[in-house]
């Protein structure tokens, strides 16, 4: 089934795939719903290339599962909020964090990266919470939040290792290319101006040339002295 398919598909659960059925997504909702508003903030936590979230921010944005503001007059720059519609994702991500804190290889009595506690009732927000029956859906709004020391570290971390490589990538210059070109070889050219191009001598004119250089050996020969007649 393509991506095209899956959105008009009778099912809902694939229709609402076809919106939010990728880890990428669900992480922009999650960082939006602690209120990290900014591209780069947002990036620094997910780990995403500005690449991958641009696109997925504007796909959000078309299907109206968040907006932007520009917070500054001198630069085209925004922060991006859940819409009504994208605030019932809120849900969602609750029931993939109550999965994980029975399935995902915690220890047990493992603290929660964010410890969430309902307003209305005091209770607090563990694997087995069942959101209660009421008019609206679910929000993160509804509840209080606090984030564990270990979490806190990690967000830190990241943010710190972003910033590291962003600094890095601009104060390293473009690399050129240190291999100098071969300077073309000087042809001889006639009084005409005509290239003249010096060819090779074959090996046994070289070999004769080799000859010509080395000094001839003197011949001896004996002389046989005759013996005189007595």
């Amino acid at each position: 089934m393509s991506w095209d398919e899956t959105s008009e598909s009778l099912c809902q659960i694939a229709r609402g795939l076809s919106v939010f059925g990728d880890r990428w997504t669900l992480l922009i909702m999650r960082e939006i719903s602690m209120g990290v508003r900014r591209f780069e903030d947002i990036q620094a936590q997910t780990g995403m290339s500005s690449n991958l979230l641009a696109m997925r921010l504007k796909r959000l944005e078309e299907d109206e599962i968040i907006e932007r503001r520009q917070y500054s007059t001198h630069s085209n720059r925004f922060e991006y909020y859940a819409t009504p519609k994208g605030k019932e994702l809120d849900g969602v991500l609750l029931a993939i964090r109550a999965w994980a804190l029975r399935w995902g290889g915690f220890p047990p009595g493992a603290e929660p990266a964010v410890g969430l506690v309902y307003r209305k009732t005091g209770e607090t927000i563990d694997a087995l919470w069942q959101v209660p029956r009421s008019k609206k859906p679910f929000s993160f709004s509804d509840t209080v939040s606090t984030i564990s020391d270990g979490f806190a570290k990690e967000r830190e971390a990241r943010a710190a290792a972003f910033k590291a490589s962003r600094l890095k990538s601009a104060d390293t210059p473009a690399r050129k290319s240190r291999v100098a070109a071969k300077p073309a070889p000087k042809r001889k050219t006639d009084t005409s101006g005509t290239p003249r191009l010096k060819l090779a001598k074959p090996a046994a004119k070289e070999a004769d040339a080799t000859a010509a250089k080395t000094p001839a050996r003197k011949k001896v020969t004996s002389v046989k002295k005759a013996s005189k007649a007595a």
